[in-house]
């Protein structure tokens, strides 16, 4: 039985920019109100594609990291430089290619003279890492020494060199983009980087009618503004409100057991996990089911967490976490089939959270 919890009084903040105390269900209500208004100013410019946008938002209301994969010219870096606008947060695109270094991404110290004493001194430049909103564009077309330079900056919210360390702006997301149609002369993200992402999401072509939306829209003189609807500061005040939300032990229990089950050597892991699997999902991956169904129920309006949260973002969570073997790709069984065996075989709690 789950011990009922009481969500101590939230913060908020008022036009002014004072912060206000009021109750978890009017923060509830408010971050639900948010949510639609920066809905409603993507839609200005963003047709279809609302899974997508579902679970970026849901990502960046969770506090975590997003990779998305789609061929080009399907407005991945205009859904999050709009979003960037709608939350009025700085938004920084680094274009990865096999030449780009470490330090590029970073930053690096340069000598400088002072003209007037003649001193010269090291001072440190930052790079693009330094915003709120980091669009790592294809970032499987980099050396793994430049994509291990996100690691620290994405876990630890901040970078070093030279031995100094540097803290990153915070709210701080990376969203990174990936090409499925070219591979010549990538560089596959190891499995470790990709456990950092909360989600990795697949973005596909429009429905006809959509595109001819889209065609009409961006061949016109019109061209739509994105309103800012909520500022950094308040999102992390959110962020904080989603945390706080409880969750049912029965319900840890199944997004526990959904990731314990996807490892091959798992005492209960069903037959078709150990004839396909190689590796299954972390600790990680159970942590951002309840993260992300927390992010989701908040997002809704609702106060706690159900089964169906967990489900939502089951796929999203687990996809990049569970890597298949050789047999599973000779038979065309990839980690999505897998995920969906994996929910009918997993029993939620009788409950009926």
């Amino acid at each position: 039985m789950a011990t009922e919890t009481t969500a101590e009084p939230a913060l908020a903040p008022e036009q002014e920019g004072q912060v206000i105390e009021m109750s978890a269900e009017d923060a509830i209500a408010a971050i639900s109100q948010g949510k639609e208004k920066i809905l409603h100013e993507v839609r200005k410019v963003i047709v279809g594609q609302n899974q997508v946008v579902e679970d970026v938002i849901t990502t960046f209301f969770a506090g975590g990291h997003c990779l998305i994969t789609g061929v080009p010219g399907l407005a991945k870096t205009l859904l999050i430089s709009s979003l960037g606008r709608a939350l009025d947060l700085k938004f920084r695109r680094v274009q990865f290619t096999p030449d780009l270094m470490p330090a590029d991404i970073t930053g690096t110290e340069v000598l400088e003279e002072d003209r007037t004493t003649g001193t010269r001194n090291m001072k440190f430049r930052p790079g693009p890492v330094f915003t709120n909103i980091l669009l790592a564009d294809e970032i499987n077309r980099t050396p793994p020494k430049t994509q291990a330079a996100l690691l620290e900056a994405m876990q630890e919210h901040q970078v070093t060199v030279s031995g100094v360390t540097y803290a990153l702006e915070e709210p701080f997301f990376v969203l990174a983009t990936q090409n499925p149609i070219e591979q010549e002369g990538t560089y596959p993200l190891p499995e470790i980087q990709q456990d950092r992402f909360m989600f990795s999401l697949i973005i596909d072509y429009l429905p006809k009618e959509q595109e001819l939306e889209v065609v009409n829209s961006t061949t016109s003189v019109n061209v739509q503004d994105v309103a800012k609807c909520i500022d950094g500061y308040t999102l992390m005040l959110y962020q904080e409100i989603v945390r706080q939300t409880p969750v049912a032990e029965p319900i840890i229990r199944y997004a526990v057991e959904l990731t314990a089950r996807s490892r091959p050597g798992e005492k209960d892991a069903p037959q078709f996990i150990k004839d396909y699997v190689s590796w299954g999902a972390s600790i990680r991956g159970s942590h951002y089911l309840i993260l992300g169904a927390k992010a989701r129920a908040v997002l809704s309006g609702r106060p706690y967490v159900t089964i169906k949260d967990v489900q939502s973002v089951a796929a999203a969570v687990l996809r990049h976490r569970i890597v298949t073997n050789f047999r599973a790709e000779s038979e065309g069984i990839n980690s999505e089939e897998i995920i969906r065996r994996l929910q009918e075989t997993v029993s939620p709690p009788k409950s009926g959270l």
